[in-house]
């Protein structure tokens, strides 16, 4: 690039991301008992609901929804560039969706990292109902050619305790990035796993 206000963002992830997690699909012990999402492997916990939500007009699936402890944590993965990361940018664009929608945004310093804390109004059949915000979580961690994003809602927005298991939880996601050729910012495909009910 030659505009140098336009510097790549460097990656944004804990240090320890490649023990801790989130992990690449190179970094995990590939016998354990994950259900196969495709872009996302999930190990299976007590406690642990997941929804796939797919887009109504091309039934595609767009994200996995994860409910436990109380709370949601959806998640996408994303190709991404090897060198630079996109959580700066999303965090950004997160920031601006909020504010058109008459929301707050505060951004904080997580134990993923950098995330923002977001108040948006409910709306109800097109009318932002009297005054009730719902509050969100958004984080994100840059890996290895790939980006997940997590959108934390529920209880673990305010309690501690929560918010401690649906970070472990996120933390313990594989992403699979695969080695096809795919443009940055694409979503990583998800699929339907497998065996249907053993999750």
């Amino acid at each position: 690039m030659s505009d140098a206000s336009l510097e790549p963002a460097a990656k944004s992830a804990p240090a320890d991301r490649a023990v801790d997690g989130p992990f690449d699909e190179s970094e995990v012990n590939p016998v354990r008992p994950y259900i196969d999402l495709g872009a996302i492997k999930v190990l299976p916990r007590e406690g642990l609901n997941l929804r796939l939500e797919v887009e109504e007009q091309t039934k595609r699936i767009v994200a996995v929804g994860l409910d436990y402890a109380d709370s949601t944590l959806q998640v996408q993965a994303f190709a991404a560039p090897r060198s630079t990361g996109l959580w700066e940018e999303t965090r950004e664009q997160i920031r601006q969706q909020v504010r058109q929608q008459g929301g707050r945004v505060e951004e904080r310093e997580g134990p993923l990292g950098p995330e923002l804390l977001a108040e948006v109004p409910v709306t109800v059949g097109g009318d932002a109902t009297s005054g009730s915000k719902r509050l969100a979580r958004f984080v994100g961690i840059d890996g290895p050619r790939w980006f997940l994003r997590g959108v934390i809602g529920g209880a673990a927005t305010s309690s501690v305790e929560a918010a401690a298991q649906v970070e472990d939880l996120f933390r313990s996601l594989v992403v699979v990035r695969g080695g096809s050729p795919m443009p940055p910012r694409d979503l990583i495909p998800l699929k339907m796993p497998a065996t249907p009910g053993s999750a």
